[in-house]
């Protein structure tokens, strides 16, 4: 069953680098060339491929950050995180929350030129529960009582118990409208109703985009083309942008003062949760005392300093300040780095003289080599020898997220539209719950918080189940990062979300 992980990648070869240097003489001719009749579209750097090009089975937040052209929603978060109408211009919810009624938005076309109708989403989500095949491809809906559509423009969703998270769902993050006559197609031919359709794709090479003529929203989008590069490298990408090859790219903090003359720079707050987290069915990190030793060992103003020359927020559980008055605020510093009382930890817990361990890794993001080799060093101090293992994006997928199939891990989850979809994959039984961890309490709480109708209440509820992943350390909570991007100067109307988003239906070149 899915559940909507979503892990934002960061950072193609030596081939590609050689290109990237030989182009570099061409810089001021691709750079004015941009913006012109002959080339109206724009390329953005992109770390990997996309896991799935079908939006139901997608997990991987780069994945998101492309697709997200291509589908809309019911719904759609808007750039301060608020839930905005999309394809349902109205909606309404009955006073005892278990009914949402949705007026659907006249004269939507699908791709292939197709009219969106209520059939085709009530399609949509009875594909997310899985009617048909009896395997649901999320999670999000199994409190779903009923899916009806009264008539051609209304389509009605009730639940069985009430959910203060479910309109967060609603979007095309977790529940894109696609058209039921592409059913079996929509891996290798999707269609949406976004801002751009989908053109080709590459593998390892890159994924096109093209202007979607017939866009709901009049005079949008401006650009013809839309060009995802999937480039890992740093080095490269960055060369890449410097020869005009690319239009926008992420680079690395340290990067800043060799682009920030000719490139216009903007600082994203990421709202996400890098950590290092730990496999708890395995000893020794099913006993607290590890987990808490480790805590104390990590030295998270290391960690900042090293990977991100402290464009970071330190953390102290599973959510960022970006999410407001829900986050818990002190936690960060529950864990002050102490050598010596990590120390005493793993001697109470039959570790005196420390314990070896694996740490894997994915090879794609330069960023958590950078991360493991602080965290290594940091717990060589109180005895604990870690080797660390680097592996391919799918396997560590596979093996680690969906397997369970670890010792010890370094990943980052990106902010959600709603706390509650930011925490819940802690619970016994969230599929995402790759740590194993397991609390009675927070299982409970997590429970409650959907039901509980009181913002207020709703605000305590998160709050303690922060501080129970802090007591209970679920994982090493470190840093919410800031992502900063380079753009071609002639860019105008980039906007920056909550989530990981290329949104490019506004964006166009300077006349």
């Amino acid at each position: 069953m899915r559940n909507f992980f979503k892990i934002f990648i960061t950072f193609s070869t030596l081939l590609a680098l050689v290109i990237v240097v030989s182009a570099c003489s061409d810089k001021e001719e691709n750079s004015a060339s941009k913006g012109s009749d002959e080339d109206n579209g724009v390329n953005i750097r992109i770390n990997n491929d996309p896991d799935f090009l079908d939006p139901h089975m997608a997990q991987a937040s780069i994945t998101f950050q492309m697709i997200l052209n291509i589908f809309d929603g019911l719904l759609v978060g808007d750039t301060d995180g608020s839930l905005q109408p999309a394809l349902a211009e109205d909606y309404t919810i009955s006073e005892d929350g278990l009914t949402y009624t949705f007026t659907l938005r006249d004269g939507v076309t699908f791709h292939n030129g197709d009219p969106l109708t209520v059939e085709d989403v009530q399609y949509s989500f009875e594909r997310l529960m899985g009617v048909e095949t009896g395997e649901a491809l999320s999670s999000n809906f199994e409190n779903v009582a009923s899916l009806d559509a009264p008539d051609e423009n209304t389509f009605i969703i009730t639940l069985k118990e009430p959910n203060s998270a479910f309109l967060s769902y609603l979007t095309a993050l977790h529940s894109a409208i696609i058209p039921k006559n592409n059913d079996g197609k929509h891996n290798e031919k999707p269609i949406g109703t976004g801002p751009f359709q989908f053109s080709n794709y590459s593998p390892e090479n890159n994924m096109v985009l093209v202007k979607n003529e017939n866009y709901w929203k009049e005079g949008l989008p401006y650009l013809d083309t839309v060009t995802f590069t999937f480039q890992p490298d740093d080095q490269t990408a960055l060369l890449s942008l410097q020869a005009g090859e690319m239009d926008i790219v992420a680079v690395g903090s340290h990067r800043v003062p060799e682009v920030e003359k000719d490139f216009n720079i903007e600082y994203q707050d990421s709202n996400s949760v890098l950590l290092v987290g730990y496999n708890q069915l395995k000893e020794p990190f099913n006993d607290i005392r590890v987990r808490q030793a480790i805590n104390y060992a990590v030295n998270k103003d290391d960690v900042i300093e090293a990977a991100f020359s402290g464009y970071a927020t330190k953390l102290g559980s599973n959510m960022s300040p970006a999410a407001g008055e829900v986050h818990k605020e002190g936690l960060e510093d529950a864990y002050a780095r102490d050598v010596e009382k990590a120390k005493q930890l793993l001697a109470e817990a039959g570790y005196k003289d420390g314990f070896s361990t694996t740490l894997s890794i994915s090879s794609h993001a330069a960023l958590y080599t950078n991360v493991a080799q602080v965290v290594v060093e940091n717990l060589k101090e109180v005895g604990i020898d870690v080797e660390i293992e680097v592996v391919e994006w799918g396997v560590w997928l596979e093996k680690i997220y969906q397997g369970r199939d670890y010792d010890m891990t370094i990943i980052d989850f990106t902010g959600e539209l709603s706390p509650y979809e930011t925490i819940e994959r802690y619970q016994s039984d969230a599929s995402g719950n790759l740590f194993n961890f397991s609390n009675e309490e927070f299982d409970g709480l997590m429970k409650d918080v959907l039901t509980e109708s009181n913002v207020d209440r709703q605000i305590e509820i998160y709050h303690r189940a922060q501080e129970i992943l802090s007591e209970d350390a679920a994982a090493v909570y470190m840093a919410d990062y800031q992502i900063i991007w380079a753009l071609n100067p002639k860019l105008e109307g980039y906007k920056l979300y909550p989530y990981f988003f290329h949104d490019l239906s506004e964006v166009k070149w300077k006349k």
